[in-house]
C-alpha cells in the first residue's frame, strides 16, 4: 500500500507514479492520508485512489499542526519512505530527519530525492 499526501507537488507527483504502476501490478494500493478529519473537511477519494486513511488520535490535534503530525503517524507506521526535501526549513526536511530516527534503529527504509540546483 503506498500512502500519498495531496497538498503539494511532490504529493501529485508521487500519486501519479503509483497510479502507473497499478496498471502493471493491481494488487497495489494508493491512498490518500487526510490530516483533518474527513467530517470537517470532506474530500472525495481522488480517482485512481483506493481509499483515505485518517490517522487515529488526530482528533485532538490542532490544525495548524494537521498535517506534521498526521506524516509523523505515517512514518511511524510504514516501512518505506520516500521523500522530496529540498528547502532546509520546510515541513518535509523536519519529516526526513524525525524518520532518520527509525531508520538508526533498523525499522524503516528511507530514499530522499535530493533537489538539483541546476534546473
Amino acid at each position: 500500500m503506498a500512502i500519498v499526501g495531496h497538498y503539494g507537488g511532490f504529493d501529485r507527483l508521487a500519486a501519479s507514479a503509483v497510479k502507473a504502476a497499478k496498471r502493471f501490478y493491481p494488487k497495489v494500493r494508493l491512498t490518500l492520508l487526510l490530516p483533518y478529519h474527513p467530517a470537517e473537511r470532506p474530500i472525495p477519494t481522488p480517482d485512481g485512489f483506493d481509499g483515505t486513511f485518517y490517522p487515529p488520535g488526530m482528533e485532538s490535534v490542532p490544525r495548524k499542526i494537521a498535517i506534521v503530525r498526521a506524516n509523523r503517524y505515517v512514518v511511524d507506521h510504514v516501512d518505506y519512505l520516500i521523500a522530496y526535501a529540498w528547502h532546509p526549513a520546510s515541513n518535509a526536511r523536519e519529516l526526513v530527519e524525525y524518520a532518520k530516527r527509525r531508520v538508526k534503529k533498523g525499522s524503516l527504509f528511507i530514499t530522499v530525492i535530493k533537489h538539483n540546483d541546476s534546473t
